[in-house]
């Protein structure tokens, strides 16, 4: 469940960490959505003692660490590595109480070493910014820190790497907990990708393939706008303006991954969507979605996210995925209309430039 999250904060606080737990968690977006506010709290070893954070101004928590025994989520933010894993017992302690009553314990980039500290990083796959994971390896040497993704998720811990991972991570929590179509609402209001993520079937995801190269990114921006379509490499070769090999060569330097690889992950991000928040036929998903026809879809799906679509479809489409509709009651659609412009939501734009 996501009905709750308390941010635990001490001093040398890194205040973007802090912030995007605020902004993910802790806004009332009932005003214009049907997604319910969640209860936010933000605790210290005090309630009321300002603590001191990286960039001068100073948070003061309004709960003391009582407000974590009961809360669905711990949202550990970045702070200033303590040498020696040196952070207050009584935040250790009570993170130790959290997880053992079943929380989930989430942390943004150096939050990791808090975590690490409490024991609960011990035998767990994590990570945390690339530049402290050997270091968090070193500290807690059973534990299997990855430093190559944006984020973790071994079910009750999730753990993110530096900076704006912790917004990718969030999301992700959020989409996990409440459905695609609240994560994709809240990532629209933020202006970020709703998501970035490698497949269901790994439980440590990484980003979808972005270029740099400006040429290569109307092409992605085309593939991701026509899903439905069927494209060839000679043909966005001549969009690039390239020749079919450089074209071919330069989208693998650029993404890592192949035309059609890239394609295909896409169609899927797009069709793992449309499973949680339509009851279209697999068919009619499927040619939405640019495979050839049911069979294809199954088989790309299965391989990518590791169960079929009507098994991914039961764990996933729900209550949860219904929010929104007080944005399309004034033209009497609601958000559950088969394909429509709202419904039907493209993965997110290409960008030039990635998340750290």
């Amino acid at each position: 469940m996501l009905r709750s999250v308390a941010v635990p904060v001490i001093d040398d606080l890194a205040i973007f960490e802090f912030g995007l737990f605020g902004e993910v968690f802790g806004l009332d977006r009932s005003w214009y959505t049907d997604i319910p506010p969640i209860d936010f709290r933000v605790c210290g070893v005090e309630a009321g003692r300002p603590v001191t954070t990286q960039i001068g101004v100073p948070v003061t928590p309004a709960f003391d660490l009582t407000a974590l025994d009961d809360a669905d989520v711990i949202a550990v933010p970045a702070a200033t590595i303590r040498p020696d894993d040196a952070y207050p017992p009584e935040l250790l302690d009570a993170l130790r109480r959290a997880s053992a009553r079943g929380a989930i314990m989430l942390s943004a980039c150096s939050g990791a070493f808090v975590l690490g500290a409490a024991g609960l990083l011990d035998g767990r796959p994590c990570t945390t910014h690339w530049r402290y994971a050997d270091e968090l390896q070193r500290r807690h040497p059973t534990a299997r820190v990855d430093e190559d993704v944006l984020f973790v998720d071994d079910g009750d811990i999730v753990t993110s790497a530096g900076t704006a991972a912790g917004i990718d991570a969030s999301l992700h929590l959020v989409r996990r907990e409440l459905g695609s179509e609240v994560a994709n609402v809240i990532a629209r209001n933020m202006v970020v990708p709703p998501q970035r993520d490698g497949g269901q079937r790994q439980y440590i995801p990484r980003p979808v393939p972005e270029a740099d190269c400006d040429e290569l990114v109307d092409v992605l921006a085309y593939m991701n706008d026509h899903l439905d379509q069927q494209h060839s490499v000679a043909v966005l070769a001549q969009r690039a303006h390239m020749s079919t090999r450089t074209f071919a060569r330069r989208f693998v330097a650029e993404t890592g991954v192949t035309p059609m690889q890239w394609l295909t992950g896409q169609r899927v991000l797009h069709a793992r969507l449309l499973l949680e928040t339509t009851d279209a036929p697999i068919d009619e998903i499927a040619a939405a979605c640019g495979f050839g026809s049911g069979t294809l879809f199954r088989h790309h799906f299965a391989r990518e996210v590791g169960v079929a679509p009507t098994a991914y479809r039961r764990s996933f489409a729900g209550e949860g995925t219904r929010v929104g509709e007080t944005t399309h009651r004034s033209s009497g659609r609601s958000s559950t209309d088969r394909f429509s412009s709202d419904t039907r939501m493209r993965p997110a734009p290409v960008t030039a430039s990635g998340g750290r």
